[in-house]
Order: structure tokens, then C-alpha cells, then sequence
């Protein structure tokens, strides 16, 4: 079983249930014939401190072997202290690793105008809590899509959150670091 905890970018903002990454993912999961159910634990304006808080009620009732954690860029909007985003998601993993999960940790990356130092602080922290956790990591889950040529066409008008047409290449960004991980 796959738990994803995550924010409005893994809980389907702005779009029709189903058109979502995750939804997608049990599709292809479906059509791989890879027998691996996924939980949709992602909560719009969730940050990582609320996904540390849900966190273990929901191991408790979905005892997952696989934690997806899409967390962080609520942080970085609200300009939370890049200390606190860091250990939440490093007490998360290990979190789920003790209660015997797979942890892959996905990371986004903030727009510059938050300043070039939180800029890449910000995005330095989830490699290097899966560098610690020995976890698997997706560098940038916007990937193809925030720095594409189109990419003010793949995001709905308030330019945070991909339209479903951007879905599918956000599932591509999550699948390869994702397969190794699921049962053979």
C-alpha cells in the first residue's frame, strides 16, 4: 500500500476527481499489473508541520509499506523558518521508516522573489534529508512542467497549481524514482 501525504499539488486543486497525479498513479499501477493500492492523504495548504501532526494516525490505519511525502511548499509561501520544514520532514521519514515503510521524499523548489538564499536552502533540504534517510527522492516535482516552454499554459490562473493536462508529466517525474520501490 502507498500512503501519499502531501499538499494541494498531490490533492487535486482546481481539478475534477481523478485528474490528478495520484489518481493517475493507481491507474498505472492498474495497467502495469502492479498490485499496490494507493491512500490519498493530501490536504490543500497542508504544510510540513501538519503532515507531521496527521502523520501517525495515518500509519496506524493504512500500515503502508511505501510513504510518498509531497510536503513543504506551503512552508516556503508562508516563509516558515527553513529549520522547522527540515526537521518535520526528517522526523516524518523516520517516522515511517520505524513503522517499516519505503520513503520516497519529493521536493519542489520555490520561485526566485523569495530571495536567493532561501531559494536555494529551500531547495537544498529534501535532498539532504533523503541523503540522511537514505530515502528516494524526486528532485523537483514540477519538473518539464513550471520550467517548460509552456509553462504558463500548464497552470491554472492563479499560476501555483498545474491544469490536469500537466498531470501526466508529473506522474513521469514521480514513476522512475517510484518503481524501484514497489513490489517486483
Amino acid at each position: 500500500m502507498i500512503l501519499v501525504v502531501g499538499d494541494s499539488l498531490s490533492a487535486e486543486y482546481g481539478l475534477k476527481r481523478g485528474e490528478g497525479w495520484v489518481p493517475l498513479l493507481q491507474q498505472r499501477l492498474a495497467a502495469q499489473k502492479v498490485a499496490a493500492t494507493v491512500v490519498n492523504a493530501s490536504i490543500s495548504g497542508d504544510t510540513t508541520s501538519g503532515g507531521r501532526a496527521r502523520l501517525p494516525a495515518l500509519l496506524k490505519q493504512h500500515q503502508p509499506t511505501i510513504v510518498v511525502f509531497e510536503l513543504g511548499a506551503n512552508d516556503a509561501l508562508r516563509g516558515l523558518p527553513l529549520p522547522a520544514t527540515e526537521d518535520n520532514l526528517l522526523q516524518m521519514t523516520k517516522s515511517a521508516q520505524a513503522a517499516g515503510a519505503k520513503v520516497l521524499l519529493i521536493g519542489i523548489q520555490v520561485p526566485p522573489n523569495y530571495g536567493g538564499d532561501y531559494t536555494k536552502h529551500f531547495g537544498e533540504i529534501f535532498g539532504k534529508v533523503a541523503a540522511e534517510t537514505h530515502s528516494a527522492l524526486v528532485p523537483f516535482l514540477l519538473a518539464g512542467v513550471a520550467d517548460a516552454p509552456d509553462a504558463a499554459e500548464l497552470f491554472q490562473a492563479d499560476r501555483f497549481h498545474p491544469i490536469a493536462a500537466a498531470q501526466p508529466r508529473i506522474l513521469d517525474n514521480v514513476w522512475p524514482v517510484l518503481r524501484p520501490l514497489l513490489p517486483k
